[in-house]
């Protein structure tokens, strides 16, 4: 729990202090401090105003009433699904400007954005998104099924040679093959839930450690042209490939244009989002939108109980077996 005092002595009357608070969560918001002097005493007690949110020990976060509007930057504090530690925090960007405009801070749930760093699980989806769609349309023909070798190549007795019954045999050059590849193949297999999931949440923490997610407010481009977003990617250092996510299935005309000259630069609806893309583009843009949208429905398939991994389903008597 937060708790913020300022006692200000000997103020002019009716003077104005802007005071930051050193909380990070309350960093870019101003307290305005605002005198009440009383003729009959000497000195002058400071009123507090806050103008953002005060995170309490009992609930996620506190709204605090004030009857001044917020001014940007405005931040984005979590207020479902209470974390386990601390929760990363991140700028809210914006395409429509080539410098490094900051509109302000948000959070990201912990659980989503701080997972620890699993290799095994990253190789897992990976290879399992490489497979899935794999089919073997390959196909070796058997002996029955080669041309000719109808008639026997010599007599069974009397010439000395090994017996043989066709010169479609495996063991002749230009024969029938055994045990080759019988296609169409499929190497369909389902991932566990489990490890997907996880999946998702370990690509996101190692892009977030690494720098490499960024939050913007909208897609909204002022220019169609392909130069221009490659100047914006440029002086933002966002690296040569992105990989831009909306909540939206229609994105905006400008960066559908843009985008679709720029082979490493591309668009994908939350609802697609997955770990070899994740993985194979060297920064992740979303939207504050998408954001939402993603870290809720992962938390809530976190929170959520799996029937199909339930240990024990029955329920004995009144007792459940879990």
């Amino acid at each position: 729990m937060i708790k913020s005092l300022f006692c200000l002595k000997n103020l002019p009357n009716g003077k104005m202090v802007n005071i930051f608070s050193k909380c990070p969560h309350l960093k870019t918001l101003p307290l305005l401090v605002q005198k009440y002097s009383s003729s009959n005493s000497s000195t002058a007690a400071a009123h507090v105003q806050d103008v953002g949110s005060v995170q309490n020990e009992n609930s996620r976060s506190v709204s605090v009433k004030s009857s001044i509007e917020p001014p940007e930057p405005v931040m984005r504090l979590i207020t479902k699904h209470p974390v386990t530690s601390p929760p990363r925090q991140a700028w809210l960007e914006t395409l429509s400007t080539k410098d490094g405009k900051k509109l302000g801070l948000i959070d990201l749930h912990s659980d989503i954005f701080g997972v620890f760093p699993r290799v095994d699980v990253l190789w897992q989806n990976v290879i399992w998104q490489q497979t899935y769609r794999k089919i073997d349309y390959r196909i070796a023909k058997n002996r029955a099924e080669m041309r000719g070798g109808g008639h026997k190549p010599w007599p069974q007795k009397g010439t000395g040679r090994a017996r043989h019954g066709s010169i479609r045999s495996p063991i002749f050059i230009g024969g029938g093959k055994v045990h080759g590849p019988r296609g169409p193949t499929s190497y369909f297999y389902m991932l566990p839930h489990c490890i997907r999931l996880l999946g998702l949440k370990v690509a996101l923490s190692v892009k977030y450690a690494q720098g490499d997610l960024h939050v913007v407010d909208s897609l909204e481009l002022p220019s169609p042209e392909p130069e221009y977003l490659e100047e914006v990617i440029e002086a933002k250092g966002w690296g040569l490939s992105v990989l831009f996510i909306d909540n939206k299935d229609i994105i905006p005309k400008n960066i559908a244009i843009a985008t679709s000259k720029i082979d490493s630069y591309n668009v994908m609806p939350s609802y697609g989002l997955n770990v070899y893309s994740l993985l194979k583009h060297e920064t992740v843009v979303f939207t504050l939108d998408s954001l939402l949208d993603v870290e809720g429905k992962l938390l809530q398939l976190t929170n959520s109980e799996d029937f199909r991994e339930k240990k024990f389903e029955r329920v004995r008597g009144s007792v459940k077996w879990q």
